[in-house]
């Protein structure tokens, strides 16, 4: 049975339509006891919007983080990505869904150290249906929006901790996602480097990208133009 990815009517906000809309959404853990990792919650990110999850160590933060990214699905309650209600979708949709309309960054970079910089960037794309010369030129401009056009050829055992987490935004960029998730991306950066790869989120923000960091540190937090609180499971606007 095919499911049709349009969505309805996704709603409306002051940057745009919602691309992320958490309607009561919770996720429960069997136990016994059962764990209720994430309490029934309301959350809506526009298109362009900047919005940092702030959160303690066992807050939540990881579940929510999995249920945005489509790695999990909610105990109760609806979500909606782009419009499309993602609960009503089978596994195949749901990882066409993550795939196309969901680049992630995490703290660590997952990059494959015994391929070039372009080549990370580029196997992103691998299940693509494009010719391979586009998916390289893809790569490329995605590489350029995070700086980095000087260091194609280069492998990431020759590159600072920053440049890595900027391949790595570059390569979760190069399919054109509605959606930017991050979790903790200055995590394994030092002061000067974080502040290059929130420079970037800047920059991708103001281009109109859709942002939204997960992470523990208040520094990163303030560089969104909204903060959310999470705590002991629940939602909080800040």
């Amino acid at each position: 049975m095919s499911v049709d990815l349009e969505p309805a009517m996704p709603a409306r906000g002051p940057s745009g339509p919602a691309v992320i809309e958490l309607q009561e959404v919770g996720r429960t853990f069997p136990g016994p006891p059962a764990v209720d990792a994430f309490k029934p919650s309301n959350l809506t990110i526009n298109q362009g919007e900047y919005v940092s999850i702030i959160g303690p160590s066992g807050s939540g933060k990881s579940t929510l983080l999995h249920l945005l990214g489509l790695l999990d699905r909610p105990t109760t309650g609806t979500y909606l990505l782009d419009g499309i209600d993602t609960g009503s979708l089978g596994d195949n949709a749901r990882a066409g869904m993550r795939g196309s309309r969901i680049g992630f960054v995490f703290q660590s970079f997952h990059l494959l150290h015994h391929r070039s910089v372009l080549e990370n960037v580029e196997l992103a794309q691998v299940y693509n249906r494009m010719p391979r010369k586009e998916r390289r030129q893809r790569a490329v401009n995605a590489l350029e929006r995070v700086g980095l056009s000087h260091r194609l050829s280069f492998t990431p055992r020759t590159l600072s901790g920053g440049e890595r987490q900027r391949v790595a935004v570059a390569r979760a960029l190069v399919t054109e996602p509605s959606l930017l998730l991050a979790d903790e991306p200055t995590g394994n950066l030092d002061t000067e480097m974080s502040g290059e790869i929130m420079e970037v989120f800047d920059g991708l923000h103001s281009a109109g990208m859709t942002l939204a960091v997960i992470t523990h540190d208040l520094d990163v937090s303030h560089r969104a133009e909204r903060q959310v609180s999470i705590v002991d499971g629940t939602l909080h606007e800040s």
